[in-house]
C-alpha cells in the first residue's frame, strides 16, 4: 500500500474527467443517456449503479435484479475507470486521490461494486474492492459510507 506521505511511493493518479458527461449529469441529463453518448465516463456509470442500489438493499431480502444491474453497471465504470487510470500513468497501484473530483467516477463504481458485490454473497469481489478503495484513497471508504 502506497500512502500519501510517502516519497517514494508513486506520485497520486489525477483523471482529466469528462466535461460533457459531468455537465449533462449536472443538468439533468439521464445517466443512461449520459453513459451512451459518454462510454468511457465512469460517473454515469457509477450514477446507474447508485440508482440500481438505491433501495435495492432496504428490504429483508434485496432486490436481486436491481442489485445485478448495478453490479453489471459498476463493472463496466471499473473497467473503463482502470483503462483511463492507466492511460494517465498509474501502474496497478499507488494513490488516486478522493480529493480530486475526477477520480470519484471510478472510486463510486468501486464503491458500488462493492456494495453489489456483497449483497449476491461476493465476498472475496467486496474484499478485494475495499482494498483497492483503501489502497488508491482511505478516505474513499468513508466517503463511499463502506467504513
Amino acid at each position: 500500500m502506497t500512502s500519501f506521505g510517502d516519497l517514494l511511493g508513486p506520485p497520486p493518479t489525477l483523471l482529466p474527467g469528462d466535461d460533457e458527461a459531468e455537465s449533462a449529469l449536472l443538468n439533468g441529463t439521464d445517466p443512461a443517456a449520459v453513459a451512451a453518448a459518454h462510454p468511457s465516463a465512469s460517473i454515469a456509470w457509477a450514477h446507474l449503479a447508485e440508482a440500481a442500489l438505491d433501495g435495492a438493499l432496504d428490504g429483508p431480502e434485496p432486490d436481486i435484479a436491481r442489485v445485478v444491474a448495478a453490479y453489471a453497471y459498476a463493472r463496466t465504470g471499473y473497467h473503463r475507470g482502470l483503462d483511463q487510470l492507466r492511460r494517465n500513468g498509474w501502474k496497478g497501484f499507488g494513490p488516486v486521490p478522493w480529493s480530486h473530483e475526477e477520480n470519484r467516477g471510478f472510486l463510486r463504481c468501486v464503491g458500488a461494486l462493492a456494495r453489489a458485490a456483497q449483497a449476491v454473497g461476493e465476498e472475496d469481489e467486496y474484499l478485494r474492492c475495499l482494498d483497492l478503495l483503501n489502497d488508491s484513497d482511505p478516505r474513499s471508504i468513508a466517503e463511499l459510507g463502506l467504513d
